[in-house]
Order: C-alpha cells, then sequence, then structure tokens
C-alpha cells in the first residue's frame, strides 16, 4: 500500500507539472531560475523523461519543459557549470537523446564541444593553480559546480575521449597532498568554509567529505569511470588516498560508520573530530551518499571487506533513529525520497545480505513521503507550493522522480541520476 500511494503522489506532481504554461509554480521558475537544473525547467523536464520512458507519460510533457527551457540561448564558458547553464541543458537533453537521438542530436552535438572546450579550459587553470601551490576553490572540483560534475558528464558521454581522461587526471592529481601554513593537508582542502566564501567558523579552512561539494564526489566519479573501463595514470591509487582521509574520519554511531561533512584546520591539527549531533545521511553530505561512493569504489578495486563495511554504513545510517531524525524533509538532495533512491541503487550493487537490508529500509523512508492524513494530489500540490518550490534537487520534481526506482524496483530508464554520481 505504502509504495502504491508514493507513486500515486509522483502519478499527481507529474501531472500537476504537465504543462509550464499552466502548472502551478511562480515565474521564477522559468525565467530566474530557468538555467538552473536544481530549480528551473531543466530539472522538470527529467521528471517527465523518465515517466515517458517509463510508459507512464507522453513525451511532449519533456518536450515542453525543455522548450521553455531553450526560449533564449544558454550561459556556456566560465559563467556556467554543471547545474548552471548549457551544461545543465547538456544532461537534459542527453537523457532525452536516449530514446528520441534525431530530434535532439545536433543540439546535443554543439553543446558536447562547448562543454569539451570548458572542460579543457578549467582543467588547465587548475593545474597552473597546482603549479603554484595554490589551495582549489571548491568550486574547482565539486559535483554541483566543478569538474567532478563536468566528469559526470563526459563519462558518460564519452568515456574514451581526451576530455574524460583529462578530467581523470586532474582528479588523480588532486589527490597529492600539499602543504599549507607547515601543515600537511590533502589536495582538495580548500580555505573557504562550504559555502565556498570566508568564513570566520571556519579558520584556515576545510577538507569536505561529501558528494556535491567535497571528495566523496570525486572519488565517486574515479570509481564510476574505472567500471566503465575509463582509466588513466595512477587512477587506482587516488582512490586509495581518498579511502584512506575516509578511513581515519570514520566514527562509530548506531550499528555502523559515519563520516563527517567537513574537517576544520582545528581537527586535522589535533587529529580528533569535535563533538557534534547527529547529522541526516543526505545525499549531497551525509554518510548515505558517502557510503554510495565508498561502494563504488570497493567494487571498481574488488575490495569485498570494504564493499561490505560502505553497505552497512548505509544500512545503518537508514536505520539510525537519530539520523533519521535529523532527516526533516522529502526531496532528493537531503530528504527521505533521494535517501530511497540511493538504498535502491546501493542494494542492486550489493551483496545478498546487505541487498535485502537496504531494500527493508525503502518502506519505512517511502512512508515519510506522503504525510498522514493527507491524499496524494493535497500532498503533491503542497510539495510543489512549499518552500522548496517545483524543481529538481530539493523541490516536487526531484521528490517525484526520485520515488520510481525505490517504488518499482527497475532501474531508471535514463541516466537522469547521472549528475548526483551514484551510478
Amino acid at each position: 500500500m505504502t509504495k502504491h500511494v508514493v507513486f500515486q503522489m509522483a502519478d499527481e506532481v507529474a501531472a500537476l507539472l504537465a504543462d509550464p504554461a499552466t502548472a502551478p509554480v511562480g515565474s521564477d521558475t522559468t525565467t530566474i531560475h530557468r538555467q538552473q537544473l536544481a530549480y528551473g525547467p531543466t530539472g522538470i523536464a527529467l521528471l517527465h523523461i523518465e515517466r515517458a520512458a517509463r510508459g507512464l507519460g507522453p513525451w511532449k510533457h519533456a518536450h515542453a519543459w525543455l522548450a521553455a527551457a531553450a526560449r533564449q540561448p544558454f550561459t556556456s564558458g566560465s559563467d556556467s557549470h554543471p547545474f548552471y547553464g548549457a551544461p545543465a541543458l547538456a544532461h537534459a537533453l542527453a537523457c532525452m537523446a536516449e530514446h528520441h537521438p534525431g530530434p535532439y542530436q545536433r543540439a546535443l552535438d554543439a553543446l558536447d564541444a562547448q562543454l569539451t572546450a570548458d572542460i579543457h579550459r578549467c582543467i588547465d587553470a587548475a593545474h597552473r593553480r597546482m603549479d603554484a601551490g595554490l589551495l582549489p576553490t571548491l568550486s574547482e572540483f565539486d559535483a554541483v559546480r566543478g569538474l567532478a560534475g563536468y566528469g559526470a558528464y563526459i563519462v558518460r558521454r564519452d568515456p574514451a575521449s581526451d576530455a574524460a581522461k583529462a578530467v581523470l587526471g586532474y582528479c588523480v592529481r588532486l589527490t597529492e597532498p600539499v602543504t599549507d601554513n607547515a601543515d600537511v593537508v590533502p589536495g582538495w582542502w580548500v580555505a573557504s568554509g562550504p559555502s565556498g566564501r570566508q568564513d570566520e567558523r571556519f579558520p584556515g579552512g576545510h577538507a569536505n567529505s561529501g558528494v556535491a561539494h567535497g571528495v566523496a564526489g570525486v572519488l565517486a566519479l574515479l570509481a564510476l569511470a574505472a567500471r566503465r573501463g575509463a582509466l588513466v595514470d595512477g587512477h587506482r591509487d587516488a582512490m586509495r588516498s581518498i579511502l584512506s582521509w575516509l578511513d581515519r574520519w570514520r566514527e562509530g554511531a548506531g550499528q555502523g560508520s559515519v563520516w563527517p561533512y567537513w574537517v576544520t584546520r582545528a581537527e586535522l591539527r589535533e587529529g580528533r573530530l569535535a563533538a557534534s549531533a547527529p547529522r541526516r545521511p543526505s545525499w549531497c553530505y551525509g554518510t548515505a551518499g558517502v557510503s554510495r561512493a565508498q561502494q563504488l569504489a570497493a567494487l571498481a578495486l574488488g575490495d569485498t571487506s570494504r564493499q561490505i563495511e560502505a553497505e552497512e554504513a548505509m544500512v545503518s545510517s537508514l536505520t539510525d533513529p537519530a539520523q533519521l531524525k535529523a532527516t526533516t524533509d522529502r526531496g532528493l538532495c537531503h530528504g527521505t525520497a533521494g535517501l530511497a533512491h540511493i538504498a535502491a541503487r546501493a542494494a542492486a550493487d550489493a551483496r545478498p545480505a546487505t541487498a535485502g537490508q537496504l531494500r527493508a529500509t525503502i518502506t519505512a523512508l517511502l512512508m515519510t513521503v506522503c504525510p498522514a492524513g493527507m491524499g496524494p494530489t493535497d500532498a503533491a500540490l503542497a510539495e510543489i507550493r512549499a518552500d522548496a518550490g517545483p524543481g529538481f534537487l530539493d523541490g516536487a520534481a526531484g521528490m517525484a522522480l526520485a520515488l520510481h526506482t525505490p517504488a518499482t524496483g527497475e532501474p531508471p530508464q535514463c541516466a537522469w541520476d547521472a549528475c548526483l554520481l551514484i551510478a
């Protein structure tokens, strides 16, 4: 019954967001956020692409949202990034072209050429920065704004390309330690706070652990590339370096392990983490995302012991009352729908014992999606009109999209979640 109800809610979200001209959304969706994958029409298009590929809706809804996005030119070059501008449109068009290559191929070819140029530009700048002995910014390497995000796209589209090899080579070099103010820090240490700006709460900067903005995204990219046969010199050693760092900062919680969102300069110098309250497991920063990245790395390296540890950590994070209590929304990025999707993706790759445990967490996660006493239609409309809005990363479209695989047990029919570096 739970899976039926949440799937009905996904149907209702899709129906309410069928047409950009009549959808109950603010004008920001197609104006201010037009180029944003996280909040705009390209993210909503992903919901309709996946549903059409599953035979749950017509392709015209996906086309309508893509058309709404593309009425004006998209930003490219240094003002764009994987979740904004031409790269965001390219991700959605690539998903569409998996099923309808003809009408979209010319536009996609042009976008691929632009993204290839942008990738090489970013990598050249990154190597100049490394040569000068400077620290990176989060936006240089992360999954949302940086080269891990570009890598997610190009490794899926053309894993043998020079651009893919260049991104992977950059990721390998990023794992080399550097000396900063007499401290030996990992190559992904940044001088800023997690926002990417200077922050007095982070004197000396930090090392970010998450998939969205930290080194787990780099690890996931290296692992996914290796599983596709795209390897560069130092590839496996780079994965092991990241895993060694994560091992250093692993802590016990519930029946498994957790990883900090970040490590500060003071914690690095003291060799231990400051005490903190339980944190939500989440894709963007939490243990669900970090453990999925480690599971992928273990599979790429053939490391059965690490695979078991990663899967057990995920099971624990999705059943620990303290961590689940910290999860207060239903979205894709850091909510329960996103956790259910990650659990389903991880279960498909897991060893039999933990696969069953992971699947067993899904029902409880899905139960939180449609609040008790509220029907699917009202719940869907409330989600669209909530502060998170109708979009992909935090909003209703992403929530609905994330329900399909856990509710059906079937993998996505288009690579919509490739931008998340979880598959």
